[in-house]
């Protein structure tokens, strides 16, 4: 599955902008280990990569997952808007609203005012809320289409997908539909997608929650008699150790262990767009 996470490099004059990778990934589930990226990317990714990121509540799990990832495994990981003390930077909260909101365009108009007033801005991120549960094909069309056109506005500028957080409907809801309408276009068009669903449907272990009709909680179906009597969160954190296998910090809606794994997943993100070919 797949968790939208709209992210934008800005065109802008070259020497202003640190150097982003060209090629399309799709990150996913597969991503969420930390150790696999070579020290030097993460470097890379914070000597290249100026990021603005605009989200509300559950767009907050990424970067609340990211400041817990800090204290849990060192300054290797600090970000702050700037890049002060060598750390990534990445300006939290840049824009306001969301992709869905106030409305399902106003995040474009929102975008383009951004890269204007900062030049020297190479990736943009955007996050969903709740609005792909109720979508329709036409405004995730929509939403496909208003991407292209700023990615052809701005030639200089990556642009990273994002699908939308889990709501509980399982594989044969509009919520699945819709995702995977997003993750096909961006596998068709070679773009870069930060799945944000599908880092969601997995327990770090690679267990496999997406036909239990999980939600955003990390809650899912454990017998299929409809309730949502299981959280594989809770069930992972208590089978291991609290500041050795998992870190706590605020995680939106949800858990811990699910903000952790958007962090992992985001860190890979960052080496991949610094040029990193995942190996």
């Amino acid at each position: 599955m797949v968790a939208i996470i709209s992210i934008i490099f800005m065109g802008c004059k070259k020497e202003n902008r640190g150097s982003v990778s060209g090629e399309g990934m799709i990150i996913d589930h597969t991503y969420k280990k930390l150790d696999v990226i070579p020290a030097e990317w993460i470097t890379a990714a914070k000597e290249n990569l100026r990021i603005a990121y605009g989200h509300t509540s559950h767009g907050s799990q990424i970067t609340d997952g990211m400041s817990g990832l800090t204290s849990f495994k060192g300054s290797d990981y600090t970000w702050n808007k700037g890049g002060a003390g060598g750390a990534l930077d990445l300006h939290d909260y840049a824009m306001e609203g969301d992709l869905g909101n106030p409305d399902r365009t106003t995040w474009a108009a929102r975008t383009r005012a951004y890269l204007k007033a900062n030049p020297g801005v190479n990736v943009i991120m955007w996050a969903w809320c709740g609005q792909v549960s109720s979508a329709t094909r036409a405004d995730i069309d929509t939403y496909l289409n208003l991407m292209e056109n700023l990615e052809n506005d701005y030639p200089g500028v990556r642009f990273v997908y994002m699908t939308g957080h889990l709501d509980g409907t399982g594989l044969t809801g509009n919520l699945h539909q819709r995702n995977e309408q997003i993750r096909n276009f961006c596998i068709s068009n070679n773009k870069v997608l930060y799945d944000f669903a599908d880092i969601e449907t997995y327990n770090p272990d690679g267990v496999y929650f997406g036909n239990k009709k999980p939600n955003d909680a990390c809650d899912y179906d454990t017998n299929g008699d409809g309730i949502l009597d299981g959280n594989w969160a809770v069930e992972w954190q208590n089978s291991h150790t609290l500041g050795v296998d998992w870190y706590y910090c605020n995680s939106a809606h949800s858990k811990p262990l699910n903000a952790n794994q958007k962090a992992y997943a985001a860190w890979n993100l960052w080496a991949r767009l610094a040029g990193w070919d995942g190996n």
